[in-house]
């Protein structure tokens, strides 16, 4: 964009300021070779030309978003590849749809974040309706104690009770919005069928902590510091995504 810029000020400079640069036109494009009059010529024209077509501006910012956009995902692709086993073959966290699908979606959450709350149901509906995907989830509590209070209880149920325990404490705990103590957790947990005391005992087993330490120390990794954070087959993605650009991300990954 500066040379550009350059270009079309040179065009528009003052009669004696051209002469000079047209002079020397490799040290024209050096504001430090430039004379005094020069300089000032060409700050004055740049501006004026920007004042009358400010669009430049914004189609270079535009530009910028893009490229720096692409390096983004670039270096994306190399944090997924590079954390590849980490991220889908864990060995703890909870698999639920289709073990086999061919298209796996790892979702990093929060139960206290509102936009993990909001994604959940479509996030289900995408499962659901597909049947061909495997989907993993990472406990990783980043809001407080109730979140951590939540992702300890939830990955207790699992070691205590297994995934469809966990799967049905995962889905009342998105919802869940009262006291995260020990007692309060239980009662959802027997309001759901389950036993609660085998699972308050498993809050002791260093596994819990371990698995929850091991999700924080993966995003670190991956620079992830928000939620919800989805992977996509080998695509990372940051924030909240609707259904609908689920369902087309899906299908790029089948695709590609």
């Amino acid at each position: 964009m500066t040379l550009m810029l350059k270009e079309h000020a040179m065009t528009r400079l003052a009669p004696l300021a051209l002469i000079g640069l047209m002079a020397a036109p490799v040290q024209a494009l050096d504001l430090t070779k430039m004379s005094d009059a020069e300089r000032q010529a060409f700050r004055a024209e740049v501006r004026a030309y920007l004042m009358e077509n400010p669009q430049v501006i914004l189609d270079a910012v535009a530009v910028l978003e893009e490229r720096n956009a692409a390096a983004q995902e670039n270096a994306d692709l190399t944090l997924v590849s590079d954390n590849a086993d980490a991220i889908f073959n864990d060995g703890y966290s909870w698999v639920g749809g289709n073990p086999e699908g061919d298209v796996t979606v790892v979702e990093f959450l929060d139960y206290r974040c509102g936009y993990c709350a909001k994604a959940f149901d479509e996030v289900k509906e995408l499962i659901t309706a597909d049947g061909n995907i495997r989907f993993i989830v990472k406990e990783f509590p980043i809001l407080g104690q109730a979140s951590l209070d939540s992702s300890r209880f939830a990955v207790a149920t699992k070691i205590a009770a297994g995934d469809e325990a966990y799967d049905l404490m995962h889905e009342a705990l998105m919802k869940y919005r009262g006291s995260t103590k020990p007692a309060a957790l239980s009662r959802l947990a027997a309001s759901l069928g389950l036993d609660p005391e085998p699972i308050v005992a498993a809050l002791k087993d260093p596994q819990v902590d371990a698995a929850i330490r091991a999700n924080h120390d993966l995003a670190q990794k991956l620079q992830i510091n928000g939620t919800p954070t989805f992977v996509f087959g080998d695509q990372l993605l940051r924030g909240y995504v609707p259904l609908n650009a689920m369902e087309q991300i899906v299908e790029e990954q089948r695709e590609g």
